[in-house]
């Protein structure tokens, strides 16, 4: 049997990788494709994960278009090179138009309900759809639902273990309070029409954390001259290790609120987008707070910065998470045995 999997995007590389890994161990044959969008080439060549490069889509609305045609026609080269019995992507179109008339098998993750131009293109065209169980639009007869997350395929106490060597780095220990904060380029076809924060709203953000402890930024566009000095300088791939020991996630970057709650950490979520995902972990597991108002979540944020015993709180939280979710990895590999 081989596999195709599609990378089109950072988290991808993430929740790819121990699967990756898990295959070439047993023996199999992975082959990977990638587009470059942000820090997805680098991530890979962290990991040691050969990959052919596809190249971009662009930034512009326009060439993301134009791009998708162009970008099937190099899948369908690839494919018809190399043969994989199943190709596997999250959101990947590509690799469903690629595939047409080849009789290979197209599985899509997606949990993202608001790209729905993205599911538009790859809906009528894959074999299967999965999605997690809290998925709050019906895909129709293609969709599997599972009990998971996508960011418990690499952050699962079964395949990720905190490394608190990276605190050192920035000069920290893990008695020290500090603060991700993070921001968006709003440039993914998905997020047109939506927002996040406003440039005063991020400095009165990291002027109220600033009293409570560091505060650190990653961010995917440049930032202001006065939020530039709390951009986080660490390897890409450290991320998780410094979202474990934090005292606090907030920001406008959906899978790393995500990856903050199902890490531990309390996650606050501030943006004008909703999904099955943000809405579980808010309201049945209390671990996530989503927010399209920053008065609204300043408020939050102040309520939980008076609190002492926030991590130890969290940690049973994500106890109980843990207890409910599956291991994703063993999964994916079922899917791929047994297709």
């Amino acid at each position: 049997m081989k596999i195709l999997i599609d990378i089109n995007h950072p988290a991808h590389v993430h929740f790819f990788k121990n699967l990756y890994w898990l295959f070439e161990k047993e023996g199999r044959e992975v082959i990977v494709t990638a587009s470059k969008k942000e820090m997805a080439f680098e991530l890979l060549n962290k990991y040691n994960i050969s990959f052919i490069d596809l190249g971009s889509y662009g930034n512009s609305v326009i060439q993301k278009a134009f791009n998708v045609p162009v970008m099937a026609y190099k899948m369908r080269k690839i494919i018809k090179k190399y043969q994989p019995d199943i190709l596997m992507g999250i959101a990947s179109s590509r690799i469903c138009h690629g595939a047409i008339g080849l009789k290979k098998k197209t599985f899509v993750f997606t949990d993202t309900e608001h790209a729905k131009e993205q599911i538009a293109l790859f809906k009528p065209f894959a074999t299967k759809i999965f999605t997690p169980d809290c998925f709050l639009n019906d895909l129709g007869p293609k969709q599997i639902r599972y009990p998971g997350y996508h960011e418990l395929a690499y952050l699962h106490p079964n395949w990720f273990t905190p490394n608190p060597d990276v605190l050192h780095e920035i000069g920290l220990n893990e008695n020290d309070k500090f603060f991700i904060l993070r921001f968006v380029s709003w440039k993914a076809s998905h997020d047109l029409g939506q927002r996040g924060l406003s440039y005063k709203e991020k400095l009165d953000l990291v002027r109220l954390l600033t009293d409570f402890g560091k505060v650190i930024i990653t961010s995917e566009k440049k930032l202001e001259s006065e939020l530039e000095p709390f951009r986080l300088n660490v390897e890409p791939q450290k991320i998780h290790d410094l979202l474990f020991y934090a005292a606090l996630y907030i920001g406008e970057g959906g899978t790393m609120a995500t990856e903050a709650a199902c890490l531990g950490t309390p996650s606050i979520f501030i943006s004008s987008l909703n999904a099955g995902t943000f809405t579980e972990l808010q309201h049945k597991y209390d671990m996530l707070y989503s927010f399209n108002n920053s008065k609204y979540a300043l408020n939050k944020i102040n309520e939980l910065l008076k609190k002492n015993d926030l991590k130890s709180e969290w940690y049973l939280k994500r106890k109980k998470l843990l207890f409910d979710k599956i291991d994703v990895i063993p999964y994916l590999r079922n899917i791929c045995l047994n297709h």
